[in-house]
């Protein structure tokens, strides 16, 4: 079974920085590929960025150069740090493992999510 635990979110200035860490089962990022998506109230959940078990990333077309996704094997954790962060990137943001053999950003694909850490930027 696969636990993820978000961490790392709260409250920042326009401009500023927050680095969100996801706690995973052991082996889990080398087994599948992990991202990370946010969901803001009536809105659908959406990906922000995905990186798979060979280290290859992709974002989400909003991230503009300023998220990066990494993942330390030997801590089983996933970052993402955001920098250049603005009023529009203030969502609850959730870590999640992705079915097997799967890479992408479709929010069907995933198949474990933590419980999320929000991210509130003004």
């Amino acid at each position: 079974h696969v636990q993820l635990v978000e961490s790392g979110g709260g409250s920042v200035q326009a401009g500023g920085s927050l680095r969100l860490s996801c706690a995973a089962s052991r082996y889990t990022s080398q087994y599948f590929c992990m991202a990370w998506f946010r969901q803001t109230p009536g809105r659908e959940r959406e990906g922000v960025a995905a990186l798979d078990i060979d280290g290859i990333t992709t974002y989400a077309d909003f991230v503009q150069g300023r998220f990066t996704i990494s993942k330390d094997l030997a801590k089983n954790t996933l970052y993402l740090q955001m920098n250049s962060l603005k009023p529009e990137d203030t969502a609850m943001y959730y870590c999640a493992a992705a079915n097997w053999g799967y890479f992408g950003l479709h929010t069907r694909e995933y198949r474990y999510w933590g419980q999320g850490t929000q991210v509130t930027v003004s």
